[in-house]
């Protein structure tokens, strides 16, 4: 593996970082109902509305007798309609190519303007059939609208299409390119929180293991055997539901069962330098247990534990994308696989919403493959033999005839 590979890993995992942490607050990304459910991105279909906002400031002080906006609708009516804001006294007036709907009159003693073109009360006030559309009644046909305030007040108007955003809507209306930045945040904290818990508790007890043999290390690596012969996801289902469905929970049920790797490997390791010559002159010395493990046991584990640290965390992101699609983590993370669940319970495929499916499941592939790249290169610096292997067209010789 190439350094120019392993550096655009560590480019591409940097960018994730900085959009889990900048991301929301660079781009402006909102929480909470943003459109209609599974809106088409805005770039995907330009025959197809995005939505679009009125705004009409009305100062009666001014001296004007009336203010307006205007806007030019040459779409199929949208799929929604509102008109939000305040009016202190005065009327709306709503003008379409067709007529004009007078709405101040249905606005309520207490001036606020919260009026929407689903509402039964509203499509009564305005003449309408319970049962039609009020959004083409709004919007019939090509052509320009106005919204007008004489009077006191502020008055908005948004008329919601098929379009939103980057990545569309989610089956609540919520902007997904939100959910997608969210969720890198959440993959980030629980991979790696896991595995590095899972490291530092394997690497403990492989050193005990290690170094003290006998009866704890009997003992140690029986109970590694057991957990390891343990079906994983089984398991990690029972314990997040007997734990709970917060994130610190997943992550110390994550860590709990991850760290079997770690110790076998640093147990492997701290064996073979047991006995080693220089060990024994520590000892006859008058060295310490601790100081031998620690001072100088320990560094000798760490290159080839950075790099299992580093393969470990894809195995945490899977295995908490895996809990969240079988719907048994929180609901209020917006994590990858909370998306994918959330796309597959609410009919994504069935509608064609590629847009909430396609971005968390790259989203978990590719951070995976970050991370186990990331690894591989650490993996092969410990290791020389490994990166020898990866090049075996170098220092290759013809033998003689």
């Amino acid at each position: 593996m190439s350094k120019r590979g392993c550096g655009f890993s560590a480019a591409v995992l940097i960018l994730l970082a900085l959009l889990a942490i900048f991301g929301p607050n660079a781009f402006g990304l909102r929480d909470g109902e943003m459109a209609p459910p599974y809106s088409k991105p805005s770039w995907l279909d330009k025959s197809t509305a995005s939505s679009e906002t009125l705004t009409v400031k009305a100062d009666a002080s001014r001296g004007d007798v009336s203010f307006s906006e205007h806007i030019r609708w040459n779409y199929a009516p949208p799929k929604r309609v509102s008109f939000t804001g305040r009016l202190d006294f005065g009327r709306i007036e709503w003008t379409t190519p067709l007529r004009t709907f007078v709405l101040s009159d249905i606005s309520g003693k207490s001036g606020e303007i919260d009026l929407d073109a689903r509402d039964i009360p509203f499509k009564r006030a305005m003449g309408v059939d319970p049962f039609d559309d009020m959004a083409s009644v709004l919007f019939p046909v090509s052509g320009d609208y106005s919204l007008r305030v004489a009077g006191q007040g502020e008055v908005t108007m948004r008329a919601e299409g098929g379009r939103w955003g980057l990545l569309g809507t989610d089956h609540r209306g919520r902007d997904t390119a939100t959910l997608f930045v969210r969720g890198i945040r959440i993959s980030l904290i629980v991979g790696l929180a896991a595995t590095f818990i899972a490291a530092v508790f394997g690497m403990s007890l492989g050193l005990i293991s290690g170094y003290a043999g006998g009866i704890v290390d009997s003992l140690i690596m029986r109970t590694v055997d057991v957990l390891m012969s343990i079906p994983t996801l089984p398991i990690l289902m029972v314990m997040s539901s007997v734990w709970g469905k917060g994130l610190w929970n997943l992550v110390a049920v994550l860590s709990l069962f991850s760290w079997m790797g770690t110790a076998r490997m640093v147990r492997a390791i701290t064996l073979s330098l047991r006995d080693a010559p220089w060990v024994e002159g520590l000892r006859a010395l008058g060295a310490k247990r601790n100081y031998i493990v620690f001072r100088h046991l320990l560094p000798e584990t760490l290159p080839l534990l950075l790099a299992n640290v580093a393969l470990g965390v894809p195995g945490a992101i899977l295995a908490e994308a895996g809990i969240s699609f079988l719907g048994l983590s929180d609901p209020r993370l917006p994590s990858w696989g909370r998306m994918l669940h959330e796309a597959h319970a609410y009919g994504a495929f069935t509608v064609g919403a590629w847009w909430a499916i396609l971005p968390p499941g790259v989203g978990i592939a590719v951070i995976c493959l970050v991370f186990m790249d990331i690894g591989r290169k650490l993996e092969e610096r410990a290791d020389p033999r490994l990166a020898a292997a990866a090049r075996p067209d170098a220092d290759v010789k013809e033998a003689p005839e």
